[in-house]
């Protein structure tokens, strides 16, 4: 490569840096705003039924169910379910259930597969047992306060209201590195792209990890079956809801998400299915997204430039801002703040994952290998991993 050509590559790489700088101090102060907003008046509380669709024991499963059980709600019930007799989770149901008497636990058990999304198949074999037509899914590894139905349950009492989806940050289920650097993922980057994401287009997002809808508007949007191949089904949710005129809301009450990761791979793995997810739904967002790695980008700039004055002083600048942004998010999310030496290897993590996540259309989900299709499809019934 020539002299001019490593300069022209240099200087942009330095822009991209730059950029990514401007967008930590945006994300930052977008993030703080929204964990100070206030949440919604309860009003009427009609009844809930909670739809928890599980696989295997995550760590600290039991407590995250509990809280659930443990909801300051008049009525709500909880139905899990799995696709496997011989799941792991079945014991942590049947324990709850023997210690919470009161409450009307339901454990469904229903082999059967129709869809190719593994998660919308497993609800899709719940919702008969689904008492009432308040209907919240939430992902087996949330753990929520005891206000949260109160807190994503009221909104849907707006009849402009199709569906209320919940933000979360994440907290290691262990001291394992992997689980650590899976919660800084979720707090300094997912949560505050998010943020933003519904600041310059408010509606537009819709997060699985949380989602409430009433069973009216489900069966207006096709049921679970009009989102059974896909693989990003929460943002095909957002989309059907909003085509049929109704607003997808983000709920100001920020959820719990317990990471067990308990490998390096399986960390990749995991990251790698979200990033070909987001690709699948935005794939000129995503690409955009570059400069949200601010400091891999300046690291690139003073490689290229030979570590000369001017892509150095880019870099510490990329370094000390996301410094920042890391101290100002774990401030306003009440954590723990995150060691300033943890945080360049997340981010050359992430990096490595968005550069992958354009070498391939494979993700691993739940020991199965899945195949993606250029629209974000599900294609196959799943490969077990080797």
């Amino acid at each position: 490569m020539t002299e001019d050509l490593l300069k022209i590559l240099t200087g942009v790489l330095e822009l991209g840096a730059l950029l990514g700088c401007i967008y930590l101090i945006f994300a930052a102060r977008l993030a703080i705003r929204f964990t100070r907003l206030p949440l919604p008046d309860a009003g009427v509380q009609p009844p809930v039924s909670i739809l928890k669709p599980l696989c295997g024991e995550d760590p600290g499963l039991y407590e995250n169910l509990l809280s659930f059980a443990e909801q300051d709600y008049p009525e709500f019930e909880l139905v899990c379910g799995v696709q496997d007799p011989t799941d792991s989770a079945v014991a942590v149901v049947e324990r709850l259930q023997r210690e919470r008497p009161d409450l009307r636990i339901a454990l469904v058990v229903d082999r059967r597969q129709r869809a190719r999304n593994l998660k919308v198949a497993n609800l899709m074999n719940m919702l008969p047992s689904a008492r009432y037509d308040r209907l919240v899914m939430v992902d087996s590894d949330m753990r929520v306060r005891p206000d949260f139905l109160a807190a994503v349950a009221a909104p849907l009492e707006d009849a402009t209201v199709g569906l209320v989806t919940s933000l979360y940050r994440g907290r290691p289920a262990s001291d394992a590195p992997w689980s650590v650097l899976g919660a800084q993922f979720i707090n300094h980057a997912f949560l505050p792209q998010a943020v933003l994401g519904e600041t310059l287009m408010p509606g537009q997002g819709c997060f699985g990890a949380s989602i409430a809808i009433t069973r009216e508007t489900l069966d207006a949007m096709g049921g679970f079956a009009s989102v059974a191949d896909t693989l990003a089904d929460d943002n095909a949710m957002g989309v059907a809801v909003r085509g049929l005129g109704r607003r997808v809301l983000v709920s100001t009450l920020v959820i719990d998400d317990w990471i067990g990761e308990t490998s390096l791979g399986g960390l990749f793995r995991h990251e790698l299915r979200w990033a070909l997810t987001i690709r699948g739904v935005a794939p000129w967002g995503y690409l955009g997204s570059v400069v949200t790695h601010p400091v891999m980008l300046a690291l690139l700039a003073a490689l290229v430039g030979g570590f000369e004055l001017i892509p150095l002083a880019v870099l510490l600048v990329a370094l000390l801002g996301r410094f920042a942004m890391v101290r100002a998010i774990d401030r306003a999310l009440g954590l723990v703040a995150t060691p300033w030496w943890r945080i360049p290897g997340r981010d050359a993590l992430s990096f490595a994952v968005f550069c992958a996540s354009f070498c391939t259309r494979t993700v691993a989900w739940r020991d199965h290998n899945f195949h993606i299709d250029s629209h974000g499809n599900v294609t196959g019934n799943g490969d077990p991993q080797a």
